[in-house]
């Protein structure tokens, strides 16, 4: 489960931050989990539950926002939602190799004080 050592690597970030601003508690984490990161919502949500106890973390709730997945296709010139894990244009079913968003984990948000 690669979720554990994700958040632990973003919990170190979290902490980091809270403690060059002088933090004594982290209150709330947003993240950000793209569609097509690979990354399982629930299992990200217990990962913080076990990685947390004993932080500047500890006690904070976890928000995890769905980000979809765009790609763009350069025969149409326009963002589409992949329907699959196929990235097709639903146009011209031209496959497309650039994804604009919805692969990426993002710590969008820390509430500390």
């Amino acid at each position: 489960m690669h979720e554990v050592s994700l958040m632990e690597a973003t919990l170190s970030l979290a902490l980091d931050h809270a403690k060059a601003r002088g933090a004594q508690k982290i209150h709330r984490l947003v993240l950000q989990v793209g569609e097509r990161s690979g990354i399982v919502p629930e299992a990200l949500s217990f990962a913080f539950d076990v990685v947390s106890p004993g932080t500047l973390a500890a006690g904070a709730t976890l928000q995890l926002e769905t980000v979809p997945a765009l790609c763009y296709c350069d025969r149409c010139q326009q963002t589409f939602r992949p329907e699959d894990w196929v990235y097709a244009c639903p146009r011209c079913q031209l496959l497309s190799a650039t994804v604009c968003q919805g692969d990426s984990l993002d710590l969008t948000l820390l509430e500390m004080s």
